[in-house]
């Protein structure tokens, strides 16, 4: 079964906690902080295997969580960290955040790696809150909780060649004829539902990659038919090779069709409209080919060359692959060039205009104090030792939580919810949870 396209959710493991813990040795009066910090949670990391060549396994399993880390213990041990959590995917995979649409990652080539979804750091034990003030702490974060979101990804076929046209025009079996791969061939529209591919071999000892994708029809751009599971994959090739059915079979017109498949390109695409492309002329064989092929030519301009074939009969294959091959050659060699003449430039990067630290709305009659890092914060902290629940009240107050909430007009005693928790407001936001 061919899948190109899943959504799943991922997650990277939470860190350890940290520890509060106090030296107690036989003659060591008053021992110290002695609690270890927590471990780091797993990444979830995807992988390119060059094996692969759909995304079905993600039909069956669509949540990857990574580990968390181990929590500190005593005697100033950290936990260990926990392991990365690897996912394979097949080489052409795309991974796009599912809310945003960003771009995550762009997987091409074998064991290239990308952090999907990061790990949490473990929480810090009391021994590292330990001052001259306050030299035997009862303070330890809480491990940081793992990134999560849901990704779309999306296989996009990594192949030189690309065969596109009307359906039933002849793609499938002009690929049967170039190559050892074995598409289903029928004589109904739509015969060929998944992209296929081949590898061809021409005469002189040059070779290529071929997909045979399924076919296109009017609004394809807009997923008509089979539409985006199809120009998604266009993207990828290097040359478009356009089928077109001479002979005009059902009474449909060459060049409208030849106009037709190159708007449905340019509207997905812009840029796809400058790929070059050899046009090729199938079903040469039948009744009328030759006079559409004059009326075509015409059309089209003279500077336009089109190849003639049957792939019934295999006249002109020889001189479409050489064609091919030539264009091939000539593309990767100016993307090489293109290279080449690319000198590094010192990246500059340019500080975004920082989201506020909070923001507060009202619920009923309950302040709702919402913001990544004040939500971190509560995950962060452990409220069973009373130096960290003051901890956490500095901290809220020195963010200015307490200031902008007296400003919306939150009165003593007026509840305020930050993540899960709930808190009565007071000097200090005193808790009551």
């Amino acid at each position: 079964m061919f899948v190109d396209k899943v959504k799943i959710f991922v997650k990277g493991g939470d860190g350890g906690n940290g520890m509060v813990a106090f030296r107690r040795e036989k003659y060591v009066a008053e021992g110290g902080p002695w609690g270890g910090d927590g471990g780091r949670g797993g990444n979830v990391i995807f992988e390119v295997e060059e094996g692969l060549r759909t995304l079905v396994d993600f039909r069956f399993k669509k949540q990857f969580k990574a580990d968390r880390g181990e929590h500190g213990r005593k005697k100033n041990q950290h936990g260990a960290g926990a392991d990365d959590l690897i996912v394979r995917v097949p080489p052409g995979t795309t991974v796009r955040d599912a809310e945003t649409g960003e771009l995550v990652a762009d997987l091409t080539h074998h064991q290239q790696t990308a952090v999907i979804a990061k790990g949490g750091r473990g929480g810090r034990g009391n021994v590292r809150f330990a001052t001259s003030v306050n030299p035997a702490p009862q303070i330890a974060e809480n491990g940081e909780p793992g990134s999560e979101r849901w990704v779309v990804l999306e296989l996009k076929l990594l192949a030189d060649v690309g065969l596109v046209g009307y359906p039933s025009v002849g793609k499938s079996t002009l690929l049967s004829i170039v190559s050892a791969a074995k598409p289903k061939i029928g004589a109904y529209h739509f015969t060929t539902i998944v992209p296929n591919l081949g590898v061809v071999r021409v005469d002189d000892g040059r070779s290529f990659v071929m997909a045979d994708l399924p076919g296109l029809i009017e609004g394809a751009h807009q997923g008509v038919g089979l539409g985006h599971q199809f120009l998604r994959h266009v993207e990828r090739t290097k040359v478009i090779v356009h089928v077109i059915d001479m002979a005009g079979s059902e009474g449909r017109d060459p060049y409208a069709d030849y106009l037709q498949i190159n708007e449905e390109i340019r509207l997905y695409k812009q840029n796809l409209e400058n790929r070059p492309q050899i046009i090729v002329a199938n079903k040469m064989d039948l009744p009328d080919a030759k006079e559409h092929l004059e009326l075509f030519q015409e059309q089209v301009g003279e500077d336009i060359p089109v190849y003639p074939i049957s792939a019934v009969s295999k006249e002109g294959i020889k001189n479409l692959l050489f064609a091919v091959a030539d264009v091939l050659d000539r593309v990767e060699a100016e993307e090489e060039q293109k290279v080449e003449e690319v000198q590094e430039e010192p990246v500059v990067y340019k500080s975004e205009a920082e989201e506020p630290a909070f923001t507060i709305r009202k619920e009923n009659e309950i302040y709702v104090v919402e913001g990544f890092r004040i939500e971190k914060l509560i995950k962060m902290t452990n409220f069973r030792f009373q130096d960290s629940l003051m901890r956490f009240a500095n901290t809220i107050k020195q963010m200015g939580v307490e200031d902008a909430l007296r400003k919306r007009g939150a009165q003593e005693g007026d509840t305020v919810r930050i993540g899960e928790m709930e808190f009565e407001l007071s000097d200090g936001l005193d808790t009551d949870y």
